[in-house]
């Protein structure tokens, strides 16, 4: 069964704005930890599934299939920005 559109837009919107929330982070001192930057990157995640479970549309399978996706959008754009924010640690 195939997202509702609203809910597809809704998907979309939030991932154009996680990504940009990642561009901006500017790495320098003070540095946090790995495990710190990641307890960040899960918070921000949770965040925008919060906010954006509140707009979702359909029925209760239908948003969590469509919450669901974003989750899984969000966690792996996360995890590229973990991978950079590691190599930038290696550099220090």
């Amino acid at each position: 069964m195939a997202l509702l559109q609203t809910n597809k837009d809704l998907i979309s919107a939030g991932i154009k704005e996680f990504k940009t929330l990642l561009n901006q982070q500017v790495f320098s001192d003070p540095v946090i930890s790995e495990e710190a930057m990641e307890t960040v990157a899960n918070d921000w995640v949770n965040f925008y599934i919060n906010y954006y479970r509140q707009q979702m549309v359909g029925e209760q399978q239908e948003q969590d299939r469509a919450l669901q996706e974003l989750r899984q959008e969000l966690t792996t754009l996360a995890a590229s920005f973990l991978d950079k924010y590691r190599n930038f640690l290696k550099s220090l």
